[in-house]
């Protein structure tokens, strides 16, 4: 048994659904699990007119719903000619809710995370539906699997938290009959529900943590990842052209990469697979022969000192500064209590003897963090900040690492550096004007030659 999950682009119109149909029909033999996300960029309208319907542009938001409808029913259309009946059915279904939904909004004056949650899932919710009975048009036998109904969460909305042992036993009772009668399980990822039967979402990323979650359910042989890129790469090719695909790569390594900004997987996509040790690929549902990148439990043999190079923006670097209290018993304690309360994750953090420097990249709570800090010390923040990281298993075993990075880096001016709290990667605060420059710098001293066993 395998699990393929496509993202938003893979599954964005008829032909690329077309497309997605026939790579699963040649892993038939292989008992495949299909997660899907929603069409394009239906969740991004969904929560766009969830806002606007709230703010009281209920005419604007119901304008762009009718577009959407307009979208699948175009796109879906011409992956189902013969099922025009049956698509209006679901359609007619599924956007008389959501409109509902939008009066309710527009009435209450408010969009909570539990309705955004609610709105939110009708992208996966149309998309699986629509896609199984697309599967079953092009001669497989389909059967379409409400995620709601085996993903189980807490009701933390927006960002919810799996009960794995009840989510699993709901994997083995609902999923395993189908695939045991050589069915195509079809599930929408990223969205699940509590408990109660209300409908919670994975947050950013979330359908590939779906993939990942189903995959240890059924002790799948591996996970594929289905995308619209080749693989992870040596860095975004969007800021270098000579970027090259990463062949194989540890869970660690690309554990590092994700985290800091590495946009082909979300970091909490791999945790089920290495509690399981399932291997990951990521592969090009617009080019399938292309090889990929295959993600394992251990780091192969490397002629590179590193991997890739990734590079996270949007960061705020919080300075604070206690002469008072900088040495003392638990200064930073104190601090990490304050962004514990608040909810907020630190990425990186450096600290001399008078003062504590740390980034973060959620910053909907950066005030009342400041007001806490400032009790007890000096702060300021620094907005339009990056991060960029070199990741790679050999950076703990090579020495010079560091000196090699900043002489590549003699003309940026980097504002933080961390190395040893993971042992594989060194990373920069630069400010966000220089990230490109930085990581262009860094790919050309560490990618001059290539290890072509792990590179291509």
């Amino acid at each position: 048994m395998i699990v393929m999950k496509f993202g938003g682009s893979s599954v964005e119109s008829g032909a690329a659904i077309e497309r997605v149909a026939g790579i699963v029909r040649c892993a038939l033999a292989r008992k495949p699990v299909v997660v899907v996300s929603a069409m394009g960029k239906t969740t991004q309208q969904l929560l766009t007119m969830g806002e606007e319907a709230s703010a009281g542009n209920k005419r604007q938001a119901l304008e762009r719903l009718r577009a959407l409808r307009e979208m699948h029913e175009r796109e879906i259309g011409a992956a189902l000619p013969e099922a025009s009946e049956d698509l209006g059915q679901i359609l007619d279904c599924h956007f008389r809710e959501m409109a509902d939904l939008l009066e309710q909004l527009a009435a209450a004056g408010e969009f909570s995370p539990r309705s955004a949650d609610a709105l939110a899932s009708y992208g996966e919710r149309l998309s699986s539906q629509l896609i199984a009975m697309a599967f079953s048009n092009f001669g497989m036998d389909a059967a379409h699997v409400d995620a709601r109904c085996v993903m189980l969460t807490d009701a933390r909305y927006n960002a919810a938290t799996p009960l794995y042992p009840q989510t699993y036993a709901r994997i083995r009772d609902k999923i395993l009959p189908l695939v045991g009668e050589n069915k195509v399980p079809v599930l929408g990822g990223f969205i699940a529900s509590t408990e109660a039967g209300v409908a919670t979402t994975l947050g950013r990323g979330g359908s590939d943590f779906s993939a990942a979650i189903i995959g240890a359910g059924i002790a799948a042989e591996e996970i594929q990842i289905w995308t619209d890129v080749d693989g992870m790469m040596t860095c975004d090719p969007k800021l270098v052209r000579e970027a090259r695909r990463v062949k194989t790569i540890s869970f660690a390594e690309a554990a590092e990469l994700a985290y800091f900004g590495a946009k082909v997987l979300h970091p909490s996509t791999l945790l089920p697979a290495i509690e399981k040790n399932i291997p990951i690929l990521v592969l090009n549902s617009r080019r399938p022969e292309a090889g990929g990148t295959r993600i394992v439990a251990e780091a192969v043999p490397c002629a590179n000192v590193i991997k890739a190079i990734s590079c996270k923006r949007g960061i705020y670097i919080v300075n604070i500064r206690s002469t008072r209290m900088l040495m003392a018993h638990g200064f930073l304690h104190r601090i990490f209590e304050i962004f514990s309360r608040a909810e907020t994750a630190v990425d990186m953090l450096a600290s001399s003897e008078v003062s504590v420097s740390l980034t973060i990249d959620n910053p909907a709570r950066i005030a009342e963090i400041c007001q806490a800090l400032r009790e007890f010390s000096e702060v300021s923040v620094e907005e339009d900040q990056a991060i960029v990281c070199i990741v790679g298993d050999n950076v703990r075993h090579t020495p010079g690492v560091a000196a090699r990075a900043f002489g590549a880096l003699q003309g940026v001016n980097i504002r933080m550096i961390s190395q040893g709290a993971s042992a594989l990667n060194i990373g920069f605060a630069v400010a966000a004007g220089d990230a490109e420059k930085t990581v262009k710098l860094l790919h050309q001293e560490f990618f001059s030659s290539v290890d072509p066993a792990v590179f291509d």
